[in-house]
């Protein structure tokens, strides 16, 4: 898989500057952070279940969860902290990629993906298409929040 578009929607997201006050009802610049690296954390734990022939499934739920952003805020250590474990699992989620095969890349995975409360996908994805959703949705679309 040529990974050059997951790379680069990482190195963008990491470039942003964070916005000063976020508008009301959205989460601020650590929030933000911390659901990308609980988005990046799933995504790493599926392409390695799919790249070790073990059954996986992709849900975004506890990326979304309040308690668990404000954990992984606290564990991180604040933003800096965020932003050092982010460009850690973009750069450990290319490698990876970069070395599955086509009939990993095509595997099927059971999908429940979340927004606003809203319903995206609850239907089996491609490693591939998840790979595509993360580089070509879900990071350009934070990087815009920030």
């Amino acid at each position: 898989m040529n990974t050059n578009s997951l790379r680069q929607a990482y190195d963008a997201l990491l470039a942003a500057n964070p916005r000063a006050v976020p508008p009301p009802g959205e989460w601020n610049t650590e929030q933000i952070l911390a659901h990308v690296s609980l988005v990046s954390a799933a995504t790493i734990s599926t392409v390695v279940a799919v790249a070790s022939g073990t059954i996986s499934t992709y849900d975004n739920r506890p990326s979304q969860d309040p308690w668990t952003l404000d954990h992984v805020i606290a564990l991180a250590g604040g933003e800096t902290g965020l932003r050092k474990r982010i460009r850690a699992q973009g750069e450990a989620l290319c490698a990876l990629a970069g070395v599955l095969s086509e009939a990993e890349l095509t595997t099927k995975v059971p999908a429940l993906l979340l927004s606003n409360g809203t319903c995206l996908v609850d239907q089996p994805l491609s490693l591939g298409d998840i790979l595509a959703g993360i580089a070509d949705a879900e990071l350009p679309g934070h990087t815009k929040q920030l």
